[in-house]
This record gives structure tokens, sequence and C-alpha cells, in this order.
């Protein structure tokens, strides 16, 4: 059904689970769910969501249905919806044929609302949002009764029946349950469960212009689709009085996919990850004024922009698994998300030379128009990955800080008299220097080289503290390379500087992108494969701008792994 381990996680969430089943609660089901809103692209922390939910059921031999909260269409689209499947098949979960909308329930969500208002359990309120939030109080005050509480039944069926005729404009009216305005819990002193909003559904069209809101369809839903655990983030934490009061006041149990059992809510932290914004409106605010490219840019931590920067289903799988699953909101060090990267890459990327910033090199004492075809190894991580066929020519292409005139001290690259290894080569020496007369920029090395010092040769074995990567002038592919750097200078994007807001802390020089890089000619354009330059870090094909005509490579990550010496230390 999907990828992931089905290994029973530690956490609290298994362990209620694990309860349930043993005392054979809901006939000994467990079914949850996924409920995203259309609004946006998912980001990491929805990753963390599905591979929760999705993997909880396999855990525990259950299933998951994928249930889009499609109950504000003002913000909701049909290409976020199909992002949205984009990336949870993508991450590799599988909701079968339980693919479901709230709006699916529209009707019935609303006659249960009629019976709450038959119930006396709900009424039509006139006051404005702002006089709402008046009326609602504060943590140490009560609220006051809306002078519209007492209405009478027949009034509110009335009223409620012309608000979805579309008699009243949008926001003078809304449908409210009737439940304490004294209640310690501010959600539930008479919550809204429906307002007044035309604007047209990407399902539904123009049938409706009343819309129920998320905290009254979410628990009708999940009733509806004999959901036993409705797993979501800690913000809903307060919101649980009101999901049970739903599951209390409807009958419920008319619903004809109604089987044995309940579902019960549980709230687990969310995703902070440092140096990143999670918020969703935040996110599309980037997007929507020209700060990123798009929802799918890979600074953006969404799942589209992590797939196009390079990054895999199985790294962001095993990063969701490390973080575990708490009941208090902590902020994860985004070099925990790179090391999981490097792990899975390091073992399953083909190494590759790729000169950045090329410096051509002309090696004097090699014949004219000879070309060997040397042996390299893929990976020495992963035997089983073999060896591959590399040109070496007379003419090359080298790192432009491979070499210095003037060297400081322990500098072991290349410099005029000195010598470096080729990587999986000779040996060569810089015997001169070519520079521009205008600028004094050095524009070529005219080096020799030591033809016994290759792999077997009688000189293989001779000590040379430096090795450099290369490509064959000749055979080199040019491609464009862009180094990604954070999207946010600080930690904690969120913390505003005085006077400003969270894109003050953008980082200016969060892109970087090299227009001229020779990579040797076995690299494939292919947007599939993943590759570590020798010295650079990892990189894949950029899914969106690349061609087979103009290559483009984005840097995953760098070489260094600043988590495992944080490990380390620890």
């Amino acid at each position: 059904m999907n990828t992931t381990d089905s290994a029973l996680p530690v956490n609290f969430i298994q362990n209620i689970i694990s309860d349930d089943l043993k005392i054979g609660k809901n006939g000994g089901r467990v079914h949850t769910r996924f409920p995203p809103e259309p609004n946006g692209y998912l980001h990491i922390g929805h990753a963390k969501s599905i591979c929760l939910n999705f993997g909880l059921a396999v855990a525990n031999g259950g299933i998951t249905n994928l249930r889009f909260d499609d109950t504000n269409p003002s913000k909701e689209e049909v290409e976020y919806v199909e992002s949205i499947q984009t990336d949870v098949k993508w991450l590799g979960f599988d909701w079968e044929d339980r693919m479901f909308y709230a709006s699916d329930y529209f009707e019935e969500i609303y006659e249960y609302a009629v019976e709450l208002i038959k119930a006396g359990k709900a009424y039509v309120c006139d006051l404005s949002a702002q006089e709402i939030r008046d009326y609602r109080g504060t943590l140490t005050e009560a609220g006051k009764d809306s002078p519209y509480r007492n209405r009478s039944i027949e009034e509110n069926l009335d009223l409620f029946t012309r608000m979805r005729a579309g008699e009243f404009a949008d926001g003078t009216r809304v449908l409210r349950a009737k439940i304490d305005m004294a209640s310690p819990n501010l959600n539930m002193r008479d919550p809204v469960l429906y307002r007044i909003l035309r604007s047209s559904h990407h399902r539904t069209g123009d049938a409706w212009c009343i819309y129920p809101m998320y905290d009254y369809a979410h628990p009708i839903s999940d009733s509806f689709e004999d959901i036993t655990h409705s797993i979501c983030t800690l913000e809903f934490a307060d919101h649980r009085p009101l999901y049970d009061w739903c599951l209390d006041a409807l009958p419920l149990e008319s619903y004809p996919r109604k089987v044995a059992g309940r579902p019960q809510q549980i709230e687990f932290a969310r995703l902070n990850l440092s140096y990143t914004v999670m918020s969703k409106r935040k996110l599309r605010e980037l997007v929507e004024k020209d700060y990123v490219s798009g929802w799918d840019d890979p600074r953006m931590p969404t799942i589209s922009g992590l797939r196009r920067r390079g990054y895999t289903p199985a790294a962001i799988r095993d990063f969701c698994d490390r973080i575990g699953v708490a009941k208090r909101n902590s902020t994860v060090d985004i070099a925990l998300l790179e090391h999981c990267i490097r792990e899975d890459l390091n073992i399953n990327a083909a190494r590759v030379m790729a000169v950045l910033r090329p410096l051509k090199v002309i090696i004097d004492n090699y014949p004219e128009g000879q070309v060997e075809w040397l042996d390299a190894e893929n990976n020495p991580e992963n035997p089983e990955m073999g060896s591959r066929k590399i040109p070496f020519s007379r003419e090359l292409f080298i790192e432009q800080e491979d070499f210095m005139e003037n060297p400081p001290k322990k500098f072991f690259r290349l410099t005029p008299g000195g010598e470096i290894r080729l990587k999986s080569a000779y040996i060569i020496k810089c015997e001169k220097v070519i520079k521009d007369e205008q600028s004094g920029e050095v524009m070529e090395l005219h080096c020799s080289y030591d033809p016994d010092s290759k792999s077997g040769g009688a000189t293989a074995g001779r000590k040379i503290k430096g090795t450099s990567h290369w490509v064959s002038a000749s055979h080199a592919i040019p491609a464009e390379v862009r180094l990604y750097e954070q999207l946010f200078l600080v930690e904690n994007p969120d913390e505003e500087a005085e006077g400003s807001d969270y894109k003050a802390n953008l980082n200016p020089n969060s892109i970087e992108c090299l227009k001229n890089c020779m990579l040797e000619p076995g690299v494939a354009a292919d947007s599939a494969s993943h590759y570590q330059f020798l010295r650079q870090g990892y990189f894949c094909v950029d899914s969106v701008d690349s061609s087979p005509e103009a290559l483009v490579f984005n840097r995953i990550v760098s070489l260094r792994d600043s988590w495992a010496k944080i490990q380390k230390k620890g």
C-alpha cells in the first residue's frame, strides 16, 4: 500500500491506539484521515501529518482517508487540490478509493444544522463579526448573550432557510451554536457554525451561498467516514470540546455509513523548522509578491519545493520518523532535515565531477588529439553501483579556487611550480600562468603531467597532498548550477524586527546562479537522477527550467553536515 516501515512507532498516539485495540474499541478498527484545506501547497509540516496519519494506520492494520476541507471557497483552487494529491502520492502513500471532500456532505451538514435549531441548540445571530468578538468576553471575563440568542425555533428556521436562499448580504447573519457564554473555553461561547459567503465553489459552483465552519463540518465528516482516530495539531486542543459537543448534539447515527465506534480527536505538536516560516498565509505572500518564483521554488519548505530542490521521499519520511510525535511545540533544527537527505544520497547518489567556476588547464606534454578513458568509481559507499569511464585529454578545466599564485600556508592545491593529483587520473605540475593583460585575471594554466602517476603506474604511489576534480574540456557538458542557501537569515523569522515583519529577515543571497559550469559527459539530464558533485555537494536536475539543450542543476545540500557534528559533540 505504501513504502513506509510498518513497525509500530513509539509515541503517545500509538499508545492510545494500542489501548483501544486491547479493549476492542471501535470494533478493533483503526481508521485515520488526512484533511488538508486546498488553499495552498502542502509544506514539510503537512508531510509530518501525512506520515503520521498514514503510518499509524499501516502499522495497526488500518486505513486512511484523504479528505479535502473545502469549506472556504474564497481561498480554494483546483490547482491546490491536484498538488495535494501529487504530494501525498510522491511521499509514498495511497488513499486507494477513499478520497472525499467536506463538500460531499454539504446537504447533510445543512440538514443537521436544521436539527440543531429544532432542538434549541442553534440560533441565527445578527451581530457583526466585531460585535461577536466584543460579546465573547475574555479568558478572565464571561461573555454576554447575543440579543438574538432567544429567538424562537420557528424564527430561526425561517431565517436560516432564507440565509441559504440568498436573501441576506454577506456578513449580516450567522448561525451559532447555543452552548455557554460563560464557559472557561472561549471556543464554547456560542461558536459560529455557518456564515454567508458568496463565493463560487470549485466543486459545487454557486449552489451554496452559506458555508459551514471547519469546527462544525470536521466532526460530522469524521463520523460519516467512520474515522476512529482524528489526529490534528496542537492548536486544535481547545477546539476538542466543540468537536465532542457536535458528536453528542447531532443524531449522526442516522447516517447510513455509520458503523460501531465514534471518532476521537487527538492532538500532537506541529512541526516548526528553524530558518523557515510554516504559515500558509506567509508562504502565499512570498509567492504572490514574487519574493520567490512560485510554490515550488526550491527555497520554499513546500513539499513541491523540496521535491524540485532534490529531496527524496525516503529522506523526508526518515526526517518525520526521527523528529517523533510530541505533546509540546518546539522547533526542529533544519540541520536534521539536511542530515537525512545527506544520509540517503550518500548511499544512493552517484559521484561525478563538475567544475562550477572553470579555469582552463593545458597539459603541454600530453599528446595532442589523444583521449584516454579512465576508470572512476561511482560511489565508494556503495560498491554495487560499479564504476564509469571518464575522458582525459590535453585540455582540462579545474576549479578557479584550486589555483593560487600566492597561496597561504597549508594551501594544498595548485600553485606556480606546484603539483596536484587529478582525481582518478595523473599528477600535474603548473609550469606557466597566462593572465589577461588588462585585468591581471588568470586565464589559463600550462602544466606538465607525470605519465606514470595514474593508477597502476610506476609513480602512482607518489605522495601529493592536494587532489582536485576536473573535466576534459572537449567532452564537458555545459550547465547552469544554482546554489541555494536558507531563505531566511535568522533562526526564527517570525520574531519580527522592530518596525518591520518576517520579510525583513529574508536572505538576499539565498540563491547564486552559476552560468558556465562544466560537467563530465556521463551526467544525465534526468530529473530523477541525483548526484554528488565531488567536493561541491549533492545536486539534481531542475524539473522546471532544465532541458536537454540547456541543463540546470540545483544544489540540494552541501557536503558539510552540521547535524552530524552536533550529534557527535552531544
